[in-house]
């Protein structure tokens, strides 16, 4: 298994807007902020999946933490077991959710996280240990307060072992004590001194990312829409069944597309992470295409510089899929011949694709397609 070291999976940047922590660690192999091969990104969170499967493999319920880590704790439980119920938080509406777990993460862009509380118990008689998976632990406080929210809203959680793990885990001794007098037992890819990197960022002169040029908003969308059946993690599916509904949009799209000799960029939105990586390697695997990048849109307001090493270059402002009232934000685009976004957003109203094929348009992207529900398309 290889040994990632921090050279490899950490940066600093900085973010816009707040003043509760300065900085954002950036993973560069997480394909969320920054574009990455699918196959590297996998390798990564498998290699969290195995140390979690070798230590928990008893585990049949794993958590991811929306947003940055809904892929890797999908991943954590497919590498666990087909078995495995897999669920992430959500601060989504969730469509048929009779009840949440509602809990804060304080030091985020957007506090308010919640679980789909009424199909996290039926998943309680399966297994005796929760995994909940998330992609760097600073403090800890936020899994004290989902922890805490969980077992209040739900009793049978007080019986069951609890681990925490994550890709990089930066907690203090003190912090660490905190979570074992919690019940919470930790794994991670690699333990880092809980630094303050506030200084890092502190003399980087960055800018807002920018809404899309106008010309771009004022586009009819350009991408030829795919209907794409995905089950709703965060409401709970079996791991593999949402592999297989991956793999079958894949088999769908092949079937009229051709990525052969192209650079292609695969686009999840949001929380919509895990299909965009897999479909990705699908195609990296079987399509012969020059070159497949991944990464996703996300909620996080981060500053871009041209500063050398900074690791944020570039970025737009752009509707969410999910939300138009809500702004969304894509960082780091190249030129591709291809670009192919998917989607697990409900709703009519195109106006995110239409910004974001224009801004893709004038990358001199060739092709624009996205797969997306039978409620989006």
């Amino acid at each position: 298994m290889i040994k990632y070291q921090e050279n490899d999976i950490l940066r600093i940047a900085k973010r816009i807007r707040n003043n509760k922590r300065p900085y954002l660690l950036v993973n560069p192999l997480q394909a969320k902020h920054i574009p990455v091969s699918p196959s590297g990104a996998l390798q990564m969170m498998e290699a969290l999946g195995h140390l979690v499967a070798e230590k928990f493999g008893e585990a049949r319920l794993v958590i991811g933490f929306a947003e940055t880590a809904t892929a890797i704790g999908a991943v954590v439980a497919k590498t666990i077991s087909d078995e495995c119920m897999y669920m992430h938080t959500t601060r989504e509406s969730v469509q048929g959710a009779g009840d949440y777990v509602f809990f804060n993460e304080e030091h985020s862009h957007a506090t308010e996280q919640k679980l789909v509380a009424d199909r996290l118990e039926r998943c309680f008689p399966e297994t005796e240990t929760i995994v909940l998976v998330d992609d760097e632990f600073s403090t800890g406080k936020t899994l004290i307060n989902m922890v805490s929210c969980l077992r209040a809203r739900c009793p049978a959680a007080k019986n069951k072992k609890i681990v925490a793990a994550s890709i990089i885990n930066r907690l203090s001794e003190e912090n660490l004590r905190q979570w074992r007098d919690e019940g919470i037992e930790s794994i991670c890819l690699l333990k880092l001194e809980n630094t303050d990197y506030s200084s890092a960022v502190e003399t980087v002169a960055v800018s807002p990312a920018p809404s899309c040029p106008n010309e771009s908003g004022r586009r009819e969308s350009e991408a030829e829409l795919y209907r794409l059946s995905l089950p709703d993690p965060r409401a709970g599916v079996v791991i593999s069944e949402y592999y297989d509904a991956c793999i079958k949009g894949f088999d769908l799209l092949r079937k009229r597309r051709s990525f052969r000799g192209k650079h292609v960029l695969v686009l999840g939105t949001e929380e919509c992470m895990l299909p965009a990586l897999l479909i990705g390697k699908l195609i990296e695997d079987t399509e012969e295409a020059k070159s497949v990048k991944c990464h996703a849109t996300t909620r996080s307001p981060i500053g871009i510089s041209g500063a050398p090493g900074y690791p944020i270059a570039s970025g737009y402002r752009i509707p969410s899929f999910y939300d138009q009232q809500r702004e969304t934000y894509i960082y780091n685009l190249s030129s591709y011949d291809t670009a192919l976004i998917i989607s697990d957003a409900k709703g009519a109203d195109h106006q995110g694709l239409k910004e974001i094929s224009g801004i893709l348009k004038n990358f001199g992207c060739k092709e624009i397609l996205c797969l997306a529900g039978d409620d989006f398309v």
